[in-house]
């Protein structure tokens, strides 16, 4: 092969990389006002049960020793 063919491959796939890269792009879809109850139901909850939630909180924060970050505060000695 010479430099031409090969400066031609080069700028070949250059162009369909850009132009899959350049199709990926898409609209943001933002949140409708009539979408928003969705979002304030029970299963949309990262911690569906706020006890239990504490609760592994707070064994985490006495296992690792170390608090902070959640609002935990005290040791690592599980007395809190």
């Amino acid at each position: 092969m010479n430099n031409m063919t090969v400066f031609r491959m080069v700028r070949m796939m250059i162009s369909l990389l850009s132009m899959a890269a350049i199709s990926a792009c898409g609209t943001i879809h933002a949140v409708q006002p009539w979408e928003k109850g969705n979002l304030a139901k029970q299963e949309m909850k990262f911690d569906a049960d706020p006890l239990d939630a504490r609760f592994l909180e707070h064994t985490y924060s006495s296992k690792e020793a170390a608090s902070g970050g959640a609002g935990v505060g005290g040791g690592g000695c599980g007395c809190n």
